[in-house]
């Protein structure tokens, strides 16, 4: 999966974020384009040096419909930005087929702070028309980050199977493998799936270093619906890294060596980066699990 987009764009001194919608207006500039290309150019030439797929996420984390009915930016901007993102796809003439497209979302608030989370039936209503928005652009399948509490989780979860399309669930967690508000991951899992008549694809984790997940202290079964991580290059603490000045990262290998052991020692098939990371991070598990675990 790719890694970081946000903090890295949020870093460069080529662009601006905007303040609501963070990355999605870039597709509407020249300047935002190119530096939205760059990122994924890099991420995706790995995967063809690699021979490997690679999921692309559309740059519409926080374009729900508060967001965007609030700012002067074209209601069209999630189908816009498939779009903008399938463009991409179709310049990549030799790896073209192995790129997949999901349609990214967020929580309505802080993705640190679960209790500013919604109700079951909140999200459901909120979150419909952003999702209803991605899936007009066409995207291969639906995926919802940085999520901190499981019952806004399973109101998005209801939006998305409504859909007909595939979609993913991402929590974050803390240092306890917990879901941030206080959920055992294996717990959150079966709330899940026992409250929809159409499952999720599968679970991941993202915005969390990868021993958070403390794997050998997790149910056997829980890695049977567990597909995927996209972690933080450090392993501080949320609160610490929310607003850090500077960049803050472990030593490469030792992230990359744990995130390898997500998917030879438990399965995992997609891996990406979140905060912090960057291509040497993919370029880490792509040419160290081709060295040390041929599987």
């Amino acid at each position: 999966m790719e890694a970081a987009i946000v903090e890295r764009l949020r870093r460069s001194t080529d662009v601006k974020l905007h303040p609501d919608l963070i990355h999605a207006p870039l597709i509407y500039d020249e300047k935002g384009k190119k530096a939205l290309i760059k990122l994924y150019q890099e991420y995706v030439s790995i995967a063809y040096e690699a021979r490997m797929p690679v999921f692309l996420c559309a740059p519409t984390w926080r374009a729900n419909y508060a967001r965007v009915h609030q700012s002067a930016i074209a209601h069209s901007i999630n189908s816009d930005a498939v779009h903008f993102l399938q463009e991409f796809r179709d310049s990549q003439v030799h790896h073209k087929s192995e790129i997949i497209i999901g349609g990214m979302l967020g929580c309505k608030n802080d993705c640190y702070k679960p209790d500013e989370a919604l109700s079951v039936s909140e999200a459901q209503l909120f979150h419909t028309w952003q999702i209803e928005q991605l899936v007009l652009g066409g995207v291969d399948c639906l995926i919802a980050v940085t999520l901190p509490n499981v019952d806004e989780a399973l109101g998005i979860a209801k939006a998305m199977q409504a859909t007909g399309i595939p979609y993913i669930i991402s929590f974050v967690i803390s240092r306890d493998g917990c879901v941030l508000d206080g959920t055992n991951l294996n717990d959150a899992v079966h709330y899940i799936d026992n409250n929809t008549t159409v499952q999720p694809l599968g679970y991941m984790v993202n915005c969390a270093f990868p021993s958070f997940l403390c794997p050998d202290q997790q149910p056997k079964q829980l890695f049977e619906r567990l597909i995927g991580y996209q972690a933080n290059a450090s392993s501080l603490d949320h609160c610490d890294l929310d607003g850090a000045n500077k960049l803050e990262a472990d030593e490469l290998s030792e992230w990359g060596n744990l995130m390898i052991e997500l998917n030879s020692k438990y399965g995992m098939k997609i891996l990406g980066g979140c905060c912090g990371t960057d291509g040497d991070h993919l370029r880490y598990i792509v040419e160290h699990k081709k060295t040390n675990n041929p599987k």
